[in-house]
């Protein structure tokens, strides 16, 4: 039982206050508001581990969808076709950020699901994105 509780140990990051600390497009995580934006996050309840919320786009770019626990997040225009993700970030577990899915989005409004949650409620927040991030990379190799 000892080597359970050494293996737990490893994996439970130890946070401090620098490991907290968020880039600016992050900065509003601690705030709570209403509505999908990039000045603060909020808080959705689930309905049978999916929640769904719509945002506004003013000024095109690359948009992310910040979360507090995994699950699939899909973002869809009007027509109802669901937008190809161009990046994801990777957890930032002292900020209690799961994840963050990019995607390009012109000035419109958006319908912003997210699926296969486990909790009751769910925390996300629009993120800007400061340059294009991609799986491809621009420029020869090699």
């Amino acid at each position: 039982m000892w080597w359970m509780a050494i293996g737990w140990a490893m994996t439970v990051p130890q946070c401090t206050a620098a490991d907290a600390a968020l880039p600016p497009p992050l900065a509003g995580w601690a705030r709570q508001g209403e509505g999908l934006d990039t000045r603060h996050a909020f808080t959705l309840p689930t309905r049978n581990g999916a929640a769904e919320t719509r945002v506004t786009i003013r000024k095109a770019g690359i948009f992310g969808i910040a979360t507090d626990q995994p699950g699939w997040v899909d973002v869809t225009r009007s027509t109802g076709r669901r937008l190809r993700m161009v990046s994801r970030d990777p957890a930032r577990p002292c900020a209690k950020i799961e994840k963050i899915v990019y995607y390009r989005l012109a000035p419109g409004i958006y319908r912003v699901s997210i699926g296969r949650l486990q909790a009751a409620r769910v925390k996300l927040m629009l993120v800007r994105g400061e340059r294009m991030r991609g799986f491809a990379r621009s420029g020869r190799v090699g």
